[in-house]
């Protein structure tokens, strides 16, 4: 039997929300166990950072802002030992390229262990669902583009608000309402009527709300993929 051990240290960008760091927590140490066995846990490092500030930033469209609290919270990570730095929820990757930008270790980009799945699977059109700013700003369906030559749909403005009203009024407080599922199924459905072969779930809340199993076409869980890929670094 090959023994295997972990030789870098991961990193985490957390607190967007908690309960999103949270899971991300539980994931890494649940992949580092199915790797390494016995009560083996993922050696690991976490900034939390006040979801309030950054959510206001958002809000107001100040990402240059966004950019410089996680970079900031980035640098901490670097000069305390992290090999590479991961961002514990989807929408911060709107800044992702200045944050890389910013520091001397690598940034485990979320949308690059997905687009692999997807590419494994051989599909090529799926629905993104997550956040309005996941959405609309581009930065996850661009970057499934241009690096895995994945066509990527979003759900019509109406429903963009819907979902959007959900994950922050509700799932990143904790609250999980059985309404809310039947809404993300619903969306879920009218792309794959539109020619999704799949959904890309792509943001951290919203396995809370609905498992991957319980979509009507194959889903993609970005935190699940994304927490595997940081073992496999970590293990390398």
């Amino acid at each position: 039997m090959v023994t295997v051990n972990q030789t870098r240290l991961i990193g985490l960008l957390g607190g967007m929300s908690w309960e999103s760091s949270a899971l991300y927590y539980r994931l890494i140490n649940q992949a580092a166990h199915a790797r390494m066995g016995g009560h083996h846990n993922a050696r690991s490092l976490m900034f939390t950072l006040d979801f309030d500030e950054l959510n206001r930033l958002a809000a107001a469209g100040n990402w240059k802002q966004v950019a410089a609290v996680v970079s900031e919270a980035a640098h901490s990570l670097e000069k305390a030992g992290a090999a590479f730095a991961m961002l514990t929820a989807v929408t911060p990757h709107t800044v992702a390229d200045q944050v890389a930008g910013a520091i001397g270790i690598p940034l485990l980009h979320i949308a690059d262990p997905t687009g692999a799945a997807i590419r494994a699977a051989g599909l090529s059109r799926v629905g993104l669902l997550g956040t309005r700013y996941t959405m609309e700003l581009g930065f996850f369906a661009e970057r499934l583009q241009q690096r895995f030559g994945i066509e990527v749909i979003v759900p019509p403005e109406e429903q963009r608000t819907a979902l959007h009203r959900i994950i922050i009024d509700e799932l990143t407080l904790g609250v999980v309402r059985p309404e809310s599922a039947d809404v993300l199924l619903r969306l879920a459905s009218d792309l794959g009527a539109r020619g999704a072969q799949a959904v890309v779930v792509a943001c951290t809340e919203l396995p809370l709300l609905l498992d991957m199993d319980a979509y009507p076409m194959p889903a993609f869980d970005v935190v699940k993929l994304h927490a595997e890929a940081a073992v496999e670094l970590a293990l390398e």
